[in-house]
């Protein structure tokens, strides 16, 4: 009887460790792998996201403005080229603009299209800065000779600068490497294009 008694509490005594031992390993094993953790902080915080949302939302604001901001650069330049009294300097300045501005239409069209936004301007938003008005494109249209070329050149350069600046703003929030490469070409093409002109006046 003694020496049952005696098996029943070594029994008793070895459930007691082995239960011990596994919770230490349970504990052990818990720390030591935080990557089991599913409670763990998301790698994208949320004001990463939202920086990238006010990014994307840029970019389209700029493709939406700077497209009819071409087009009216387009414009303008047509009339040069169509009026025999304008000079040849006009003119050449006129198709630069046209071969340059004609392309970058169509890469934000793109852009546009691919991130599934409308190509126009969306109604009320502004056409940005520069821009000329209905009055403005009817004196450059009935002007002649050298008094052409002088409202010609002062529109253009008020227009190129306005582009600088839609550009310079885009750069400060893109974060898109081909936004950022077209925002720095029109800078740098408009910019030479602004001292030309500047050096006719």
């Amino acid at each position: 009887m003694a020496s049952f008694t005696k098996r029943v509490a070594l029994l008793a005594a070895a459930g007691t460790l082995t239960v011990g031992t596994l919770a230490a390993c349970s504990n052990t094993t818990e720390s030591s792998m935080p990557g089991m953790d599913h409670k763990a902080t998301p790698m994208t915080s949320s004001a990463t996201a939202g920086a990238s949302v006010d990014a994307k939302d840029g970019d389209v604001r700029f493709a939406q403005m700077m497209i009819p901001h071409h087009q009216q650069a387009i414009e303008m330049a047509d009339v040069a080229l169509s009026k025999p009294s304008a000079s040849e300097k006009v003119k050449e300045l006129s198709a630069d603009i046209k071969k340059a501005q004609d392309p970058e239409i169509a890469t934000m069209r793109g852009w546009l299209s691919s991130w599934g936004a409308q190509t126009s301007m969306p109604p009320g938003m502004d056409h940005g800065s520069g821009m000329m008005s209905a009055d403005d494109m009817d004196k450059l249209k009935a002007a002649e000779g050298a008094a052409f070329d002088r409202t010609w050149i002062t529109q253009m350069i008020s227009h190129h600068e306005g582009a600088v600046t839609m550009a310079e703003q885009v750069l400060a929030t893109t974060q898109n490497p081909e936004v950022k490469q077209l925002a720095e070409a029109i800078i740098k093409a408009q910019k030479a294009e602004i001292a030309t002109m500047q050096s006719l006046l």
